[in-house]
């Protein structure tokens, strides 16, 4: 089979690769679609690379058709699902473990459905497992285009919290507003900090950090929960500790891919019950910015490079179907 390969030179390269070879309990999946996300261009510059037990080339989620799977399982050859992967995507087929499957929402096209596991799955695990997201919190999140972002804004919105985020352009700005965010902030006009001390927040998801996280945080409502996810910002930040503390805010770092299957199938099972309902009722939407096909990976690897993307964009494969 084919799949997309980081060469030495740090190109994408549509290569010939081993086939899948299943494992106990894993399904083989014929994927259709896969999408972009900066964790695949952090690999693709070496920095992070796929845990041990999944292919060598990128992609953490995937759209597409059942081939074959375990006899107890409740996967059939044909069905259609939707996977959260440690890597592996950007394939013609890769075998999973079955529980890291999801049907695809009603209404949707694989295409769609390829969108949706990573952005969604990290949205749910940070903000609801770990940060305690309640109705009536105020929730920041930082990129607020991103398809991180994207699921983070409205599934905020479906719990019933107030959302503030950054954008970094006008387009941006107007499309935060479309999906649901009460306040956007323009990091590129307007202070963080000096907005947020306006609207206290209780809960924030944050890929930036950096510098600018210490005086983010003095504006924290009294017991909030900050999780950084990435450090897009830089590493370092100076805080207040003695503010920190007395206010009993809570920093917390999380990372999605390296957390065990059994968290991955948690998360994904809360997912099908109470979000996909309402992806398929219409009230949350699937952002795609692009589609290209798997091939031009390249060319979508640029859009994320440059900051344009509002939503997801998308590689489809070969058999493309929808």
């Amino acid at each position: 089979m084919k799949a997309i390969v980081i060469t030495e030179d740090k190109r994408l390269q549509w290569s010939e690769v081993p086939e899948p070879v299943m494992k106990p309990g894993e399904v083989l999946l014929e994927i259709h679609a896969t999408a972009i996300n900066r964790a695949d261009l952090m690999q693709r510059a070496g920095n992070y690379p796929p845990p041990p037990e999944w292919p060598e080339w990128p992609g953490l989620e995937a759209a597409g058709v059942v081939l074959e799977a375990p006899t107890d399982s409740r996967w059939r050859p044909g069905d259609r699902g939707c996977a959260l992967l440690g890597g592996g995507g950007y394939a013609e087929r890769l075998a999973l473990p079955q529980e890291l499957l999801m049907p695809v929402p009603a209404g949707l096209s694989l295409i769609e459905a390829a969108a949706l596991p990573e952005g969604f799955a990290t949205a749910w695990l940070k903000l609801c497992l770990e940060a305690g997201l309640a109705e009536g919190d105020r929730l920041f999140v930082q990129a607020g285009a991103s398809g991180v972002g994207v699921a983070a804004i409205q599934l905020a919105k479906e719990l019933g919290a107030d959302v503030v985020t950054t954008v970094s352009s006008p387009e941006k700005e107007e499309f935060a507003r479309s999906i649901g965010a009460d306040v956007v902030i323009n990091r590129k006009r307007e202070s963080i900090s000096t907005v947020l001390s306006r609207y206290p927040v209780d809960v924030a998801l944050d890929c930036v950090a950096g510098p600018q996280l210490g005086a983010a945080l003095e504006t924290m409502a009294p017991g909030g929960r900050w999780v950084i996810i990435a450090t897009l910002g830089g590493a370092v930040s100076e805080i207040d500790i003695n503010s920190f503390f007395r206010r009993g805010i809570r920093l917390i770092g999380s990372t999605l891919r390296s957390r065990p299957n059994e968290i991955k199938a948690r998360v994904l099972a809360e997912l099908e019950s109470r979000v996909w309902p309402a992806i398929a009722a219409g009230r949350i939407k699937v952002a795609l910015h692009e589609v290209l096909p798997l091939s031009e990976a390249e060319a979508g690897h640029a859009i994320l490079e440059r900051n344009e993307n509002l939503g997801k964009v998308v590689l489809v494969t070969p058999r493309g179907a929808v």
